[in-house]
């Protein structure tokens, strides 16, 4: 959608348009097109009024009832935080005696708003004048929140009075391509960084691809997962991470959310290796992304099944408390070598006609196999593809 489209839908009779418009429905949106252009609207305006809802109703997997009154676009619907992932970075500010924020790259306004949800002051700045022109419209519920167009990067911030800094930088080119350089970054990666010399409470939101030798030393380096899917990094420094340096993993599950930092008397960086056991545990994406699957090792008081593979295996089930939502632990029925015959036979044997299909460690596309096996019978089934000991193998578990 260009911006002559977002100025119209920015006129009175344009959000008259889009707040009327049904739940958006693939099916129905061209009819409604059809017939709203018969009705005499201008095409422009029907076309940008249907994009906004199709945004709209993909938003709310992020920002929930918030979507239905704000505007998007494609590119800062991608980047926008998750509501619940910037409730947490709000809650960071808030704790740490932070009263006034100043956003440097505030994009659509997720962040902003859940920072003045905690009642916080916040500047918003973003480079762009249509998303700052947007970001000024979903937050003009919120008089504690300033949006200007500007290069946050640029602002005198101890002139403006924040006590607190935060920046989301871009990670993709115009064309849409990710960047994994930081000097890349819009605003580059240093840039942001060097702020903290001016305002110490610094939190930045990156991609959780970021390699461990690119850390910061002085951060506390938390990966994020919401619902299974690790979906940031988060970088915080000073009062914001008052446990000082480190590396964190957040793990938002069912409405709750679990830390975890390494144990002091925990091994994270080698922890044992041996044969498969009665159990095995298949630790959160973040808890992977942030190297602690030996902290989840030492805390069931198991071992990994192979020195390069982030799946740990005990003898005995532990508490539940230990591991739960840390990690999902499976009871393991079977150790086979891989072979598709040998599983198309096993499997058939079993009436297994159902297949949950796990893999690590493999070349193997489960899409794929399941085809291969052509499995007939009422039984359902999960198989774990993985190495053990430089092997490939396939568990047969079952979910605790």
């Amino acid at each position: 959608m260009d911006d002559a489209g977002l100025v119209k839908l920015l006129q009175p009779e344009g959000w008259a348009l889009l707040q009327a418009l049904p739940p958006y429905d693939e099916r129905l949106a061209m009819p409604i097109a059809e017939r709203l252009q018969k009705e005499g609207l201008d095409p422009a305006l029907v076309a940008a009024a249907l994009t906004q809802s199709r945004l709209r109703a993909k938003a709310h997997a992020k920002l929930g009832e918030f979507a239905e009154d704000m505007l998007f676009t494609v590119a800062g619907l991608e980047q926008a935080t998750r509501l619940e992932v910037a409730a947490h970075h709000a809650r960071r500010y808030r704790d740490a005696g932070c009263t006034y924020v100043a956003d440097l790259t505030c994009g659509l306004g997720a962040d902003a708003l859940a920072l003045a949800g905690v009642g916080l002051r916040v500047l918003a700045t973003d480079v762009d004048e249509t998303t700052a022109a947007l970001a000024t419209v979903n937050l003009r519920a919120f008089p504690e929140v300033q949006v200007r167009m500007a290069d946050g990067t640029a602002l005198d911030l101890a002139a403006e009075g924040v006590d607190g800094v935060y920046a989301d930088p871009a990670r993709r080119t115009g064309s849409g391509r990710r960047v994994f350089d930081p000097s890349a970054y819009g605003p580059p990666l240093d840039a942001v960084l060097a702020t903290r010399d001016v305002v110490p409470a610094l939190g930045l939101k990156l991609g959780p691809g970021l390699a461990h030798r690119d850390l910061p030393v002085d951060a506390e380096a938390q990966w994020v997962s919401s619902d299974g899917e690790v979906v940031e990094l988060g970088l915080w420094f000073g009062p914001l991470a008052p446990d000082g340096p480190g590396r964190t993993a957040l793990v938002l599950r069912d409405g709750a959310a679990h830390t975890l930092r390494a144990d002091p008397d925990g091994d994270d960086d080698a922890p044992p290796v041996g044969p498969v056991g009665g159990y095995l545990y298949e630790p959160d994406g973040a808890v992977i992304r942030a190297g602690l699957v030996g902290t989840v090792a030492h805390r069931v008081r198991g071992r990994l099944i192979d020195p390069t593979i982030a799946y740990v295996t005990s003898d005995a089930l532990a508490d539940r408390t230990a591991w739960h939502p840390l990690a999902t632990a499976y009871r393991v029925l079977d150790d086979l070598p891989f072979g598709l015959k040998r599983l198309r036979s096993y499997l058939r044997e079993r009436g297994v006609g159902r297949l949950t299909i796990k893999k690590r460690g493999t070349a193997v596309v489960p899409e794929t196999l399941r085809r291969q096996l052509d499995l007939r019978g009422p039984a359902e089934g999960t198989v774990v593809l993985t190495r053990v000991a430089g092997q490939q193998r396939v568990l047969v578990v079952e979910p605790v």
